[in-house]
């Protein structure tokens, strides 16, 4: 068969799976809608359930094709034999003939668009490299298994649920359509709102507005989950006007269910669940009506939603909201530093002059915040006009809740969940003169084709690029097709064809794990590979080389414990120690089995300072305060006269002190403070930061032109014990032997 048809397939069965149960869930809980809302608000409820089963499934290992072909089967069945497939309901008044024509005129070659880049193979970068990296993952291993060396594999993955469902029939592309139904979905959901409210034309034009924007169409014709997201959001959002007008108690399980499942696919959409509580217990206490068991009802089933994803993270990490709020739940396995780091990162973007310049940058240029939202949403501020209105208030103010959490991440795309709204609130300002609305439309649609953006946006935009019929069809084949258009596809095949299955590379940069069943640590995604990079790091900067030497003497003491005290605070800089010794006289003593090591903060590698080897050490992963501190507890009373310590030149701001615990159990310093000194760089440190990744299964390096360790590891492989074992697209394979 066709890989087109398996694609179609997998896609199909998976959209079919989510119509069916939530077309079920719609008859058994009696709610009342329009003909032309149902199926949308059928597909997006049943993908919540959906999305829960295959999450069971790969709970318990069961992740296979004919799991999921017998759960989608069956729903469709339950869906036949029931009759919840037969259209009910009213119709609303139908649109003018010439608004619903000219809308079909405008969409259609935007549906082709999307389609055929969401049929095409993927290409884009998280897509690629951790949305379908873990869904992958998940099919190759029949279903979950503890995994801590990415911080994306422990954030909630709905979406990927869904995705998994259709990888299982058709692989990437598959999954991609899926998102693509809810691309589709969105402004369904949008223009029936519009329709239900009294206000078809303002529904019409925000759907378009929403849809035809250049970052909505990528992002939903990609295996992102941003729009997907978007559509749960709206769904709430809409499903809770209509309970509002209708009171149908079984709404409220809708509700509840897609306010978990927002978060459930992405932990920023938790604002659904308290949106949407706000609105239920304002509006029935505003009429003097019991507000406590509906308000338990959302909530719980919400709970019940998200807490799978929570529970899986507390097994996994002993972080239920991992990977953040680590200084809450500490754990080895995402840093408080690395949290810092990120955080600061998502919220500056390199090469954003200032936030000043994000309105252009999100709207006109989307080359530096990763996408644009299209020249029409420069007139956003005028939505402010719909405050004159009960609707616009409404819309405005979801607006605002929904855009609330975007300075957590300024990228374009993080504006995608708020745009229904904005788009919404700003067509019923511009539909008072039907004209108007006509001309923005049709504006919006000509300057958010690909042809026209380049003519006032960045030159590297993230954007929809052509129809690209020939590789959805698979006219050209994926290989040829990802070969010749995205080089970075061949690094996956580098490491495919040179790694055998169960091997491990390092490396700095993010690759398309989607397309490479090997297991790749990126130094930036995990702990454990931020460890091993500082290793690899350590002979290459001066600054990072264990050479600054903190010698603790004192008059001979009987100790129990020592430990070492950081004194000093700084924002930036964190404390580490590559190697302690303790000494009596001139003789080490060595570490016994007996010794009981600790420290605070970051427990987990303060071996690391003892094992004897210069090119490991403890670190605090966090920065400086005062009370940090390294202890040795000794397992016995040992007689002492010097403390000796292994730290880098680069912290120059670090101030450490030592105690002592006494046979009395009392602390005492024993030294306020250490001579430093410096001493030469240790030799041999390229080899034994080799061996020290060898140890822990890295045998392989994948470094790019332009890295800063690639000059190195080419002039000096031989000190590295290092072999080039291939390279593809300017990265380099190099096999530590």
């Amino acid at each position: 068969m066709p890989l087109a048809v398996y694609i179609l397939l997998g896609a199909a069965l998976t959209a079919l799976g989510c119509w069916s149960i939530g077309a079920v869930m719609l008859q058994r809980l009696g709610v009342v809608l329009y003909r032309e809302e149902r199926a949308w608000i059928a597909f997006v409820s049943g993908g919540a359930v959906l999305s829960m089963i295959v999450f069971a499934l790969a709970a318990a290992q069961a992740v296979y094709k004919g799991t999921i072909l017998a759960v989608i089967l069956g729903g469709a069945v339950w869906c036949w034999r029931s009759g919840a497939w037969r259209s009910r309901g009213d119709r609303f008044e139908p649109l003018p003939k010439a608004w619903r024509a000219g809308a079909w005129l405008v969409a259609a070659p935007f549906l082709l668009l999307t389609f055929t880049h969401a049929m095409a193979p993927e290409m884009s970068p998280d897509g690629s490299a951790y949305h379908l990296g873990l869904v992958a993952r998940y099919y190759r291993e029949h279903g979950f298994h503890r995994y801590t060396s990415s911080i994306y594999g422990m954030l909630s993955q709905g979406a990927e649920m869904l995705f998994l469902s259709a990888y299982a029939f058709g692989r990437h592309s598959a999954a991609a359509l899926v998102h693509w139904c809810f691309l589709v979905t969105l402004p369904a959901l949008m223009l029936g709102f519009g329709r239900r409210v009294g206000a078809p034309l303002a529904g019409l034009g925000g759907a378009l507005f929403c849809f035809l924007s250049p970052v909505v169409g990528i992002d939903g014709a990609s295996a992102y989950n941003d729009v997907a997201v978007a559509c749960v959001i709206f769904a709430v959002f809409y499903l809770v006007e209509i309970w509002s007008a209708t009171r149908q108690r079984g709404l409220l399980v809708l509700i509840g269910l897609l306010a978990g499942f927002a978060f459930a696919m992405k932990y920023t959409a938790f604002l659904a669940a308290p949106y949407a509580l706000a609105r239920i217990v304002w509006t029935l206490r505003r009429e003097g009506l019991p507000w406590r068991k509906p308000a338990a009802l959302v909530c719980s089933l919400a709970l019940a939603m998200a807490a799978p994803w929570l529970m899986k993270n507390s097994m996994w990490t002993g972080n239920p909201v991992s990977p953040f709020f680590n200084r809450v739940f500490p754990n080895p396995y995402v840093t408080i530093a690395f949290e810092r780091e990120y955080g600061e990162h998502m919220r500056n973007y390199h090469g954003l002059k200032s936030h000043w310049d994000i309105p252009l940058e999100v709207t006109v240029r989307g080359h530096v915040l990763c996408g644009l939202l299209g020249p029409l949403f420069l007139l956003t501020p005028l939505s402010l006009l719909a405050l004159r209105g009960a609707l616009g208030r409404r819309l405005l103010l979801a607006a605002a809740v929904f855009a609330s959490v975007y300075a957590a991440n300024i990228g374009t795309r993080f504006l995608i969940p708020a745009l229904p709204f904005a788009a919404l609130a700003l067509a019923v300002v511009l539909a008072r003169l039907r004209v108007v609305l006509a001309l923005a439309i049709a504006a919006h649609a000509v300057l958010s084709w690909p042809g026209v953006i380049p003519a006032y946006a960045a030159e590297y935009a993230w954007r929809l690029d052509r129809i690209w019929w020939k590789p959805a069809l698979r006219l050209e084949s994926e290989e040829g097709f990802l070969t010749r258009l995205w080089p970075t596809y061949t690094v996956a095949r580098l490491i495919e064809a040179h790694m055998k299955p169960g091997e491990r590379v390092l490396t700095f940069n993010q690759v398309p794990e989607a397309y490479t069943s090997r297991e790749v640590l990126v130094v930036y995604q995990s702990a454990e590979a931020a460890r091993l990079g500082t290793v690899l790091w350590t002979p290459l900067i001066p600054d990072y080389k264990p050479v600054r030497v903190l010698d603790f003497q004192f008059p001979p003491r009987t100790v129990r414990a020592v430990r070492l005290v950081q004194t000093a605070a700084h924002l930036l800089d964190q404390w580490s120690l590559a190697e302690v010794r303790l000494y009596d006289g001139r003789r080490e003593l060595p570490r016994e089995a007996s010794w009981r090591l600790r420290a605070h903060p970051f427990p987990w590698t303060v071996p690391f300072a003892f094992d004897g080897d210069e090119i490991t050490r403890w670190q605090s992963n966090q920065p400086l305060f005062p009370g940090m501190w390294v202890e040795i507890q000794t397992g016995g009373a040992r007689r002492l006269d010097r403390v000796w310590a292994q730290t880098s030149i680069e912290e120059q701001n670090s101030r450490v002190k030592l105690e002592a615990l006494d046979e009395s159990g009392r602390w005492s310093t024993l030294a306020a403070e250490p001579v430093v000194r410096e001493a030469p760089p240790p030799l041999g440190l390229r080899r034994a930061a080799a061996e020290e990744l060898k140890r822990n299964r890295v045998r392989w390096f994948l470094t790019a032109e332009g890295d800063y360790a690639t000059p190195d590891l080419q002039a000096r492989a031989r000190d590295w014990g290092a072999t080039l074992a291939g390279q593809a697209a300017g990265v380099y394979l190099y096999r530590f032997d």
